[in-house]
């Protein structure tokens, strides 16, 4: 009586994880996301491990997810793993307000991010 099974949306050899409502901006957060893309998923982790961004723990552990859904989920090689994506999108903003001089309001605004990463297996030995 259940609904059907949903389809799949990444390729068999694809796994991903995503992280929502982060407290940081989405271009603060890009900056860390550009590091990464593409690498290979050992030197991504050695890359954020050495990193000087604050938000780079948060996005080493959400590989490392990434990494563990592709190990367990999906059966894939992870010596063979890399970025494939690690898109960053704007969730929502807390608005605040301060109180200035002459009766004025300074505005304060608060960003969230989402991020996701999605990690592939190469073909081949290389």
């Amino acid at each position: 009586m259940g609904k059907k099974a949903d389809i799949r949306r990444l390729a068999d050899n694809e796994a991903a994880a995503s992280l929502r409502a982060v407290r940081i901006s989405p271009r603060k957060l890009n900056l860390v996301a550009e590091s990464i893309r593409g690498k290979k998923a050992e030197t991504a982790l050695a890359e954020l491990t050495f990193s000087n961004k604050r938000i780079s723990n948060d996005v080493k552990k959400l590989l490392e997810s990434a990494i563990a859904n592709a190990e367990n989920n999906h059966q894939l090689d992870v010596d063979r793993l890399y970025v494939k994506e690690a898109t960053v999108g704007k969730a929502f903003v807390m608005k605040r307000w301060r109180a200035r001089a002459r009766g004025r309001v300074g505005k304060i605004i608060k960003p969230f991010s989402n991020i996701r990463i999605v990690v592939c297996e190469r073909e081949g030995a290389e």
